[in-house]
């Protein structure tokens, strides 16, 4: 088989090449988009950990004759005294309550609101520096996940340029990476201050029971997609900077070949022989070695 045949077998065309590495941005772009989506909404909503607080009844009113506990007197004979026999868990109401990074609801037990409170103030003096922390990792990771999103997106407009492209993807991997690393120290840190929380805070807002909610969830998804779309930009780099290397060296082979050709067409030797009357030279055929040297030798018989 010819060689270069081979060669030009194993090189990708141009248009595949840059197909291949376009693909790559999208899907880059795609996760970090999701991933900024993610957390954007984790951060702004409040349920992050979800449950039920447990609650003594309140005392029965005339608007309120049910789920409550009646400690009053009989209104037609006040010395005549009611007694509630409810023991146990029947003497409390379950109240659900969902929390967030930034607050925490629970429900009104007398009506259908519901009643907020600053998660801040909620923790214990000694966990509040560590819950500092989180909210300020969780802004970080958001704005570099915009950073990184923004990069990704100048790396689809300069796409036919391939150094520009790699410095963009170079810039915005390094982004990605460092917004899903403060993103994951955020979220263990949050949970951490959040479970001192229930040991340690309130009496009247610790849980019953509680779980982690959909919030929770669509940070680490958040998280997932953010490593993710740094794992495909380094792909999309390395790859890239591989393809051009090949690139650069198939043709500076090209080259070096060409020139040997070259060297080779100008090499020609000279044979000259007697005649009666002077000496006549002939060329002879050129030269097959890629060591001789490119000027005329002349050989005299």
């Amino acid at each position: 088989m010819n060689p270069s045949l081979h060669q030009e077998r194993l090189d990708p065309p141009p248009r595949t090449m840059k197909t291949t590495r376009r693909c790559r941005t999208l899907l880059s772009v795609g996760l970090n988009f999701f991933a900024l989506v993610f957390s954007t909404t984790a951060f702004v909503t409040t349920y992050w950990c979800v449950g039920t607080q447990r609650v003594p009844k309140p005392k029965c009113s005339k608007l309120r004759t049910h789920q409550c506990i009646d400690y009053g007197v009989n209104e037609t004979d006040p010395n005549k005294v009611v007694y509630s026999w409810e023991t146990g868990d029947d003497r409390f109401l379950f109240r659900q309550f969902h929390t967030g990074i930034w607050s925490s609801c629970e429900e009104n037990i007398h009506d259908e609101s519901e009643r907020c409170r600053s998660f801040i103030d909620l923790a214990p003096a000694s966990e509040k520096g560590m819950l500092w922390l989180s909210l300020i990792s969780e802004l970080l990771y958001i704005v570099l996940l915009v950073v990184g999103f923004s990069l990704m997106c100048l790396d689809l407009v300069h796409s036919s340029n391939i150094i520009d492209g790699l410095k963009l993807n170079a810039f915005a991997a390094v982004f990605t990476v460092l917004s899903g690393l403060l993103g994951m120290v955020a979220h263990v840190m949050y949970t951490q201050v959040f479970q001192v929380t229930v040991s340690h805070g309130p009496p009247d807002w610790r849980p019953y029971n509680w779980d982690y909610g959909w919030s929770f969830c669509m940070a680490w998804a958040s998280f997932t997609c953010c490593m993710g779309a740094s794992v495909t930009t380094l792909n999309s780099y390395t790859k890239t900077v591989i393809e051009f290397r090949h690139k650069r060296k198939t043709f500076e082979q090209s080259i070096r070949e060409e020139h040997a050709r070259e060297a080779s067409d100008i090499c020609v030797t000279t044979q000259c022989t007697p005649s009666p009357s002077l000496w006549r030279c002939t060329p002879a055929r050129p030269c097959k070695a890629a060591g001789r040297p490119p000027y005329p030798t002349t050989l005299w018989t």
